[in-house]
């Protein structure tokens, strides 16, 4: 698979504001649904989603839940510093592991009016715990970095339930507002479980209770990943040469039982969310790294799949490799990273189809839509935009299969 040359102007679209949803429909399966199969559109709406799916087919979802990441503090001249947690730096940079931790803990995080944060300044609030009164504090100990370390009283408490109790529902720049008391239920997916995403994995939003007892009676199985979703997920391509583009990196969790059931698979594979995808792909290219003996690290950078190769192996291939060399370690679960880059030229190993949401111009997003369906995403988005789609976090959904000239032979 060769790097192609990619002009970013090709993947631009105008998207009005009035079009981006600002807030969520009140039932979650009434959003809109474009259906794209074989070059065709249709309209529906997400509730007959379970009348578009083959029996027996294979959903995979991204169980990872959004933790409360705005943390607002006040210095004591009434200056406001908004704290946005990236990514964690110490005890671990594991996420699970950083969410349970009862002790100081030190993250990566952006930060709003710094320049009135001084050297040294601790700041500090007070929340409420089950009754009890609790004192956060947050010390900038690195301010290139960004680096934030924060300690709280009663060390009994681990970390997640700290921020659940003072932080804010991270929503996306892009809406423009602050966030409500219904952001809390609304900006996360039914099914979501395991703490660590700071942005939700939208396309798992217009999933109910009833949609799913509907695909089960289809016999259609589900797997699920954790991809803990990170603010890059938002960051816009600004360089001239798109694969200089620095992708951000995200942590990925599987179960052993979720591989062996996305390998035993027979019909079709559909991905609920770029997430999803992402995390699937990456498992794909760690099986290739095992099997051409490039290390046993689950990371994959983020052009690793375009290297030349002189053979691709199968999924089947790969995802032997991955359980083969979980076997031999005695894992039960698969923890690693990816910083994956998909783009137009890009072959698709580990699904036929995808639900997703309509995507914010000239992003990476944008980039791995267009790898799907060609020039035909121009088209997708053109018909969502004539028929009053509501597009982005809040917004309408798609399912969208991938034509057979860009799957890989499975």
């Amino acid at each position: 698979m060769q790097e192609p040359l990619i002009n970013l102007r090709d993947y631009e679209y105008t998207l009005p504001e009035d079009r981006i949803a600002k807030f969520p429909l009140e039932k979650r399966d009434h959003s809109q649904l474009l259906h794209y199969k074989d070059g065709k559109i249709s309209h529906q709406h997400f509730y007959d989603l379970p009348e578009l799916l083959e029996e027996h087919s294979l959903m995979v979802y991204n169980d990872t839940k959004v933790i409360p990441a705005r943390l607002i503090f006040q210095r004591e001249t009434g200056a406001r510093i908004e704290i946005f947690l990236l990514q964690p730096v110490s005890p671990s940079t594991v996420i699970p592991e950083i969410m349970l931790a009862k002790h100081p803990v030190t993250w990566e995080t952006m930060i709003g009016n710094a320049k009135k944060w001084k050297d040294g300044e601790i700041l500090q609030g007070k929340l409420d715990f089950q009754g009890k009164e609790t004192l956060i504090q947050a010390v900038l100990t690195d301010r290139e970095s960004k680096r934030v370390e924060f300690r709280w009283s009663d060390f009994t408490i681990p970390f997640v339930d700290i921020i659940e109790a003072s932080g804010e529902v991270p929503l996306p720049p892009y809406l423009h507002r602050k966030p409500e008391e219904d952001d809390k239920n609304r900006y996360q997916t039914v099914y979501s479980k395991n703490e660590g995403a700071v942005a939700a994995p939208t396309a798992g939003l217009h999933f109910t209770e009833e949609i799913f007892d509907q695909i089960r009676k289809k016999d259609i199985r589900e797997a699920q990943v954790t991809l803990h979703v990170s603010a890059g997920t938002f960051q816009p391509i600004k360089v001239d040469k798109v694969t200089d583009h620095p992708m951000h990196s995200e942590q990925i969790h599987f179960q052993k039982s979720s591989i062996e059931k996305i390998l035993n698979q027979k019909g079709q594979t559909i991905a609920v969310g770029t997430t999803s995808i992402r995390s699937l792909e990456s498992l794909y290219w760690f099986g290739v790294k095992l099997l051409e003996n490039k290390g046993t690290d689950f990371s994959i950078e983020k052009l690793f799949p375009y290297q030349q190769r002189s053979s691709i192996p199968t999924r089947a291939e790969a995802l032997q490799a991955v359980l083969n060399f979980m076997e031999a370690q005695q894992m039960e679960a698969l923890m690693g990273s990816t910083e994956i880059f998909i783009f137009p030229g890009y072959r698709f190993h580990m699904l036929e189809g995808l639900i997703t949401n309509f995507h914010q111009p000239g992003t990476t997003l944008v980039l791995l839509i267009a790898a799907m369906l060609g020039d035909d995403w121009k088209k997708v988005y053109q018909e969502a935009l004539e028929n009053d789609y509501r597009f982005l976090s809040y917004g309408d959904s798609s399912l969208l299969w991938i034509p057979d000239s860009v799957l890989e032979n499975h």
